[in-house]
């Protein structure tokens, strides 16, 4: 009988009772304990962290800063509530010890009352560290100790980035007020630098300005000297001016006396005259205007009619006589008179031509005489208040004369004090020249140091950065947070169960394959009794339990997919379902050989490979992390090559552990159904020991 049909004959024995029915549903569902209920209690453990009860403690009582209110605790215990990472509690300190103690809260945070005072404390001159306090007690849960420590480094981190954020805001806004303090102040160097210049030119021209007053002052003693006795003959001069005036004033007084009534009597005939000479000026100037304009046309007629006459007098009287001979003297004497206008003509065109400006020389002259003329025309009726006025100047005049001469005396009298006074001015000034020196020295020195400040606080200006809300934003974000993880995961698993699925899969399989050859034999009794050959009857043991992992793999495998809760994303199902059926025929085929060949010892067996391969495999920590015996066996064992390329088929990479695991597996399986096969060989020749066995279970 064939092998198929003989595994087809065992399982047809689970189809003969409820009981034998039962104990196939049973084996079949048995993988799900393992591979769907397991991972289902721990599928997402951190998306259900907001069930966890934690206490919170707020006692900080706030702080100022800078004139700003600071609550870090009352932010903090927004921020965490609005989080959602656990089920936080506010309790009293005293409350939370003891919830922690008893287990009714898993842990607690507290923020110390002065948690603001710290953190405002790093802008004052003694900064202080803030601390939030973390309570945990591993004997509630170590689990939970352990994720609470990564939340809370967390939340540390972003409470610390946050003061920094405030702190190096306010270090940034410093720099600002001190660059525009700076600026400030360069400005007010340039202009000390500026005044400084022009107090220094202003010093070196006090100083040369001194110098020449010196020079000046020793001329001025030397020039009042002079003076004073310039002033003596000043007086002098004017004393005789002021008799002289006296004798002009006394001169005038008596004509005056004399013309004024004449002159008040005869206003109007003046008048007259004065306008007849004005019209007869301007008849003048009309005539010679005439002469300029027709003097060159007369002179040409005048020539003209003279050479006509001579010509007429030539013909009619010389060359041919006249019968009339009363005529002639006649025509003699107007040829006379024709060469006499002609002569008069080239007089009067030369004085139009005006060759040496005497004609416009008279015409100035007539002009001003008419202008004259008429002043006197207009003036004539005023002449006697206009000789009044003359008289009254003379006797100012007079009187001024007399007043130089006072003045003059006292000029002389000044010039005299002034003279000594001079000697302390030029002694004075050269004082005043030596601290001019002096001062051109220091304001030098001035210039100098106003130039290096100036030139300096400019430099420090460009130096200091000004910023921006913007770019102070930016810098201090950048300041407070420094160094960012960039994480980026390669084929990322979305929640814990996918990521230990690659684990307890193969647990699954090989417990259920275990399990079958509990009820399964692993050598077929008929195909031993009817003597078939080594590898039938291995084949007939192991396809009993290969067809059975075959539904345990699909039963599981509709669980994991689409079961409640579950729900396993994986990256290649067909790829996946197709391993997992040639694991689980590859630990039938291990679990039998090791039945087949140490009998009920071999149930031992299989559990201790099952512990060997669960510690060594690396599903949980890496196989690094654990001592060296692990290391050792972790290459020899096949669920260490079924964790690998199960990762890859769920959660995506590349696909050389796949290939590798499928050549493992097939070398196991081949392996352990030769070495099965062997061992069929081997109990078709019965020994004391089969008939009576040492252990039997």
């Amino acid at each position: 009988m064939r092998s198929p049909k003989l595994a087809a004959l065992e399982l047809k024995r689970f189809g003969r009772g409820k009981l034998p029915r039962a104990a196939l549903v049973a084996i079949l569902l048995l993988p799900l304990l393992y591979g769907a209920l397991y991972l289902w209690s721990f599928w997402d453990p951190y998306g259900r962290l907001e069930k966890l009860p934690v206490a919170l403690v707020n006692e900080d009582r706030g702080a100022t800063a800078d004139g700003k209110k600071i609550t870090a605790g009352d932010d903090l215990t927004k921020n965490l509530r609005e989080s959602k990472v656990f089920d936080w509690h506010e309790v009293s300190d005293d409350e939370a010890r003891e919830g922690v103690e008893n287990g009714t809260y898993y842990l607690s945070l507290t923020m110390p009352g002065d948690l603001s005072e710290r953190i405002a404390s790093s802008s004052g001159d003694a900064p202080e560290t803030g601390a939030l306090q973390v309570r945990t007690n591993d004997a509630n849960n170590y689990v939970v100790g352990q994720i609470s420590r990564t939340v809370f480094a967390e939340v540390r981190t972003a409470a610390s980035t946050k003061s920094s954020r405030s702190f190096l805001d306010r270090i940034f806004i410093k720099f600002s007020d001190l660059h525009d303090a700076t600026e400030k102040a360069a400005k007010g160097a340039d202009e000390l630098k500026s005044g400084a210049a022009k107090a220094k030119k202003g010093s070196k021209d006090l100083s040369d300005g001194l110098t020449d007053a010196k020079k000046g002052s020793g001329e001025l003693a030397g020039g009042l000297k002079k003076l004073d006795s310039g002033a003596a003959d000043l007086e002098t001069g004017a004393r005789q001016v002021a008799a002289g005036t006296q004798v002009l004033a006394d001169k005038v007084n008596g004509v005056a006396a004399d013309v004024r009534p004449y002159l008040r009597d005869n206003g109007k005939k003046i008048g007259d005259s004065a306008r007849l000479v004005s019209d007869f000026s301007q008849g003048l100037r009309n005539s010679l205007d005439l002469v300029v304009k027709s003097g060159p046309t007369l002179r040409a007629g005048a020539h003209v009619a003279a050479d006509e006459i001579a010509a007429l007098h030539k013909e009619e009287c010389e060359d041919t006589p006249l019968p009339d001979t009363k005529l002639c003297p006649k025509m003699e004497r107007a040829k006379v008179a024709s060469a006499d206008v002609a002569k008069i003509a080239d007089d009067l065109g030369v004085l139009a031509e005006d060759s040496n400006g005497d004609l416009k020389k008279l015409d100035a002259q007539l002009k001003d005489l008419q202008t004259k003329a008429d002043a006197l025309a207009k003036r004539a009726p005023d002449l006697d208040a206009d000789l009044a006025y003359a008289v009254s100047k003379i006797n100012e005049l007079n009187t001024g004369a007399r007043a130089v001469a006072t003045g003059a005396d006292t000029l002389h009298t000044g010039l005299t004090s002034a003279k000594s006074g001079s000697t302390e001015l030029d002694s004075g000034v050269g004082r005043l020249k030596k601290g001019a020196g002096e001062l051109d020295s220091g304001l030098y020195k001035l210039a100098d140091g106003s130039t290096e400040l100036a030139t300096g606080l400019n430099d420090g200006v460009g130096k200091i950065p000004d910023y921006g809300k913007d770019a102070r934003d930016q810098r201090t974000e950048v300041m407070a947070d420094p160094v960012k993880l960039a994480s980026q995961s390669l084929h990322k698993a979305p929640n814990y169960g996918t990521g230990f699925a690659p684990y307890f899969i193969p647990l699954s399989l090989w417990v259920g394959a275990m399990v079958a050859y509990m009820l399964i034999q692993p050598l077929n009794r008929r195909a031993l009794a009817a003597g078939a050959s080594a590898w039938r009857i291995a084949l007939a043991g192991w396809l009993p339990v290969a067809t059975i992992g075959v539904l345990q793999v699909a039963a599981l495998m509709s669980v994991l997919r689409w079961a409640p809760g579950l729900g396993l994303e994986m990256a290649r199902p067909a790829g996946t379902v197709a391993f997992l059926l040639l694991v689980t025929c590859c630990f039938a085929a291990i679990i039998q050989w090791l039945n087949a060949r140490f009998g009920a010892a071999g149930r031992i067996l299989v559990l201790a490979l099952l512990m060997l391969q669960l510690t060594s495999a690396g599903g949980t920590y890496p196989v690094q992390t654990s001592p060296g015996f692990f290391n050792a066996i972790h290459p020899f064992l096949p669920m260490t090559y079924v964790v690998e390329a199960l990762r890859r088929l769920i959660t995506g990479g590349g696909l050389d552990p796949v290939w590798q695991g499928c050549a493992v597996l097939a070398a196991f399986t081949a392996g352990a159904l030769a070495l099965t096969a062997v061992s069929a060989r081997r109990r078709q020749v019965w020994t004391v020991d089969r008939l009576h066995p040492e252990l039997s279970l």
